[in-house]
């Protein structure tokens, strides 16, 4: 019997409490539309889903010892607090906010100022400053913290510019994780506004968190990842401080830029500086009622998330329809020829490692 090498998946979602809730839910949507009998909740949420060291001493929240760069594609407008702001910033921050810096401490704050244009010291000044923050006894941070949303809220109701405080930023993650820690790290981390099909990639230990929109996520093959805040998952405050890159940059070097395909008009590639995965848009216009998904060298797996089509395989076992939440299957060296159905043309994301 011939091998299958092109065939659908039915993918599994995840429950995280981040995730947007029911139909609201883009995963949501896109299970539903792979498959028709799929139960969606109205009231949960969705999402789809050091190494080394972490995973000897403590399997049971990190179970393997791979590494976990990470890309997101923006579907819709999309915002996360990505790696550690420019220095000025932060110490304008510490100026501004005095909550914050009650938390981070006059003398290491003061050690950052003092750090200015040796970048040595500067990382070394921002992980004290960073540490002691997240080490504040819980009494110390929620007191601040309750101060600083009252001010806050207060200069809002009388029409003050808050923006010195990153007020809105601030009110919103209080509304998500009231008295939480992690609300003071709009303080510290770049607030990333991504345009669809924009992305933003994540080195390892990249400090980050996603608040707003849908994305396509891509990372390394691993399930490890260390918390801090803003979750009501395992919280590994020590780690998390002693592992992170405190590198300071501004917002815009995390945007990754994709490139178009030389070769294929409707491929824009997204290949980041990592050998672990890349990830192709294929937009089918609706003009082009024949398409071939081109082979690669490698495996992958092709997400539809708009339109329908009919993918024709050699290597399948018959043809398969293909509509928004489709997952197929891919092997490596293998083309997908399709026909267009939808008068709009079809999207879909393809994840694959180039070799």
């Amino acid at each position: 019997m011939e091998e299958v090498r092109v065939f659908p998946l039915t993918c599994a979602v995840q429950n995280y409490a981040w995730g947007k809730v029911g139909l609201d839910s883009e995963v949501a949507k896109l299970v539903l539309g792979g498959d028709p009998l799929a139960v969606i909740e109205d009231g949960k949420p969705y999402a789809e889903d050091l190494a080394a060291r972490l995973h000897a001493e403590f399997p049971e929240h990190y179970p393997d010892n791979n590494h976990k760069p990470e890309m997101a594609i923006a579907l819709t407008q999309f915002q996360g607090l990505c790696g550690f702001r420019p220095l000025e910033e932060i110490l304008g921050f510490l100026k501004s906010v005095p909550e914050f810096r009650a938390l981070v401490g006059d003398e290491a704050a003061e050690e950052l100022r003092r750090s200015a244009g040796d970048a040595v010291r500067t990382e070394r000044a921002l992980k004290k400053c960073f540490t002691r923050m997240m080490n504040c006894e819980k009494k110390v941070f929620v007191d601040q913290l309750n101060m600083l949303v009252k001010r806050v809220t207060e200069e809002g109701a009388t029409g003050e510019d808050t923006a010195s405080s990153n007020g809105e930023l601030l009110l919103r993650l209080h509304s998500q994780y009231p008295g939480d820690i992690g609300c003071f790290s709009v303080y510290f981390l770049n607030h990333v506004l991504l345009d669809p099909n924009q992305a933003m990639f994540l080195g390892a230990n990249e400090p980050h968190a996603y608040l707003y929109g849908d994305c396509i996520e891509c990372m390394a093959c691993s399930d490890n990842t260390v918390r801090a805040g803003l979750t009501p998952k395992y919280i590994d405050v020590n780690t998390l401080c002693e592992m992170l890159d405190y590198s300071p940059a501004p917002p815009a070097a995390k945007i990754f830029s994709p490139v178009q395909d030389g070769s294929d008009p409707c491929v824009t590639v997204y290949d980041p500086p990592v050998p672990d995965f890349t990830v192709m848009r294929i937009q089918v216009p609706a003009s082009a009622k024949q398409y071939t998904v081109a082979p690669v060298d490698s495996a992958s797996i092709l997400l539809v998330t708009e339109g329908d089509a009919t993918a024709t395989p050699a290597a399948a076992l018959s043809d398969v329809s293909l509509r928004r939440g489709s997952v197929l299957f891919v092997s490596a060296n293998e083309s997908v020829p399709l026909h267009v159905a939808s008068p709009s043309g079809v999207t879909m994301f393809r994840a694959c490692c180039l070799l």
